[in-house]
């Protein structure tokens, strides 16, 4: 590639980072810590959405060893709403391995990083150049976008050799006295400026040189062809309350959504199910050994949680029961587990 056109590149878009960059904490530091744990946040997570976890997890674990001294429970409940919670429970494992393990010391390098549990190639990447300025490229979804729109690239970037192919181009742009400003840069310019949809090309100092704006295709770049097959299942959670208002949880433990958060006890049913049908399905379970006083459907129209994979169709029972529920817990202690947001904001706002 022409050095001075790869110039040209990387110095139009640095410029306008340094002009338009957001104000970001984790932009404001070298500590591999703090830098490890805003990329973790981050993946598949909207900046404004992460924010305030960010400054919560920095309050509550200043250090990597406070993070590694916490308990699972306690990360679970201070993530609880970010979603993906596989990155707490890993955050949880590499801060315990780097406390532990390595005296507190974070690797610093890209290929040491990559050992590290739920730190992937982007994320390594990101750390070595934010942290330890060593000369690699990121290559994430705004990476992705930009550099498919300004060459005209139509590799589908769902398929196997996209990572190769964009990661090489990236790392021949990159400026190597600033590798973090570059890839700083031109992630920002992904997230600002070159956005998914409509972006505002008419005011971008890279449209002289834009080939998908030459050519009319800056809607139709980056071609991602893949579809995610999504599944749809239905969730009937039963809410119990005894005779002094207790109710019963348990702990998600199988591998899969939402594990090692807490539910209500679970009637899955291959579609929505109606009063009847709930109460035998409820009677051919045995979560209690209470009788049942009465049951009250108090949600008729399901609740729609969609995830990346799957879409829950989710509907809440209020079965109400003689005496008192064995391992029963009370409204107060109810708040202190960690849930799927969708039933934390049940439990705050439509518990009775």
């Amino acid at each position: 590639m022409n050095l001075n056109f790869t110039m040209d590149f990387a110095n139009s878009l640095t410029q306008w980072y340094l002009k338009n960059k957001r104000d970001l904490p984790w932009r404001n530091t070298k500590d591999p810590y703090l830098i490890w744990l805003s990329e973790i946040m981050l993946q598949q997570t909207r900046v404004a959405q992460g924010m305030p976890y960010y400054y919560s997890f920095t309050n509550a674990f200043p250090t990597v060893f406070d993070l590694a001294n916490a308990t699972e429970q306690e990360v679970l409940k201070l993530w609880q709403g970010l979603g993906y919670y596989s990155r707490a429970r890993n955050l949880h494992k590499t801060a315990q391995f780097v406390a532990n393990d390595l005296d507190g010391v974070f690797p610093s390098s890209y290929k040491d990083l990559l050992e590290l549990k739920g730190v992937g190639e982007y994320t390594a990447a990101a750390i070595a150049s934010f942290a330890f300025d060593e000369v690699i490229a990121v290559v994430d979804g705004n990476v992705f976008r930009v550099l498919s729109r300004y060459f005209d690239i139509e590799t589908d970037i769902q398929s196997n050799n996209a990572k190769k192919e964009f990661s090489s181009l990236a790392c021949e742009l990159i400026i190597k006295e600033n590798p973090a400003l570059f890839n700083q840069a031109i992630m920002e310019f992904g997230a600002l400026q070159c956005v998914p949809k409509n972006p505002n090309c008419s005011d971008c100092p890279l449209c002289g040189g834009c080939l998908a704006l030459q050519k009319r295709k800056v809607q139709s770049l980056p071609v991602k062809s893949k579809k995610l097959k999504v599944r749809d299942r239905y969730f009937n959670y039963v809410v119990f309350l005894d005779s002094e208002g207790r109710t019963l949880i348990h702990k998600r433990s199988q591998k899969g959504i939402w594990q090692n958060l807490y539910e209500f006890p679970l009637v899955e049913s291959v579609k929505s199910i109606e009063f009847v049908d709930f109460h035998q399905e409820l009677s051919n379970r045995e979560f209690v050994d209470n009788a049942i006083v009465s049951i009250e459907e108090i949600n008729s129209k399901s609740q729609i949680h969609k995830l990346t994979h799957q879409h829950l169709h989710i509907k809440f029972w209020r079965v109400k029961v003689s005496g008192r529920i064995a391992n029963g817990i009370n409204y107060e202690t109810l708040l202190t587990f960690p849930f799927p947001i969708i039933l934390y904001n049940f439990i705050e706002k439509d518990w009775l």
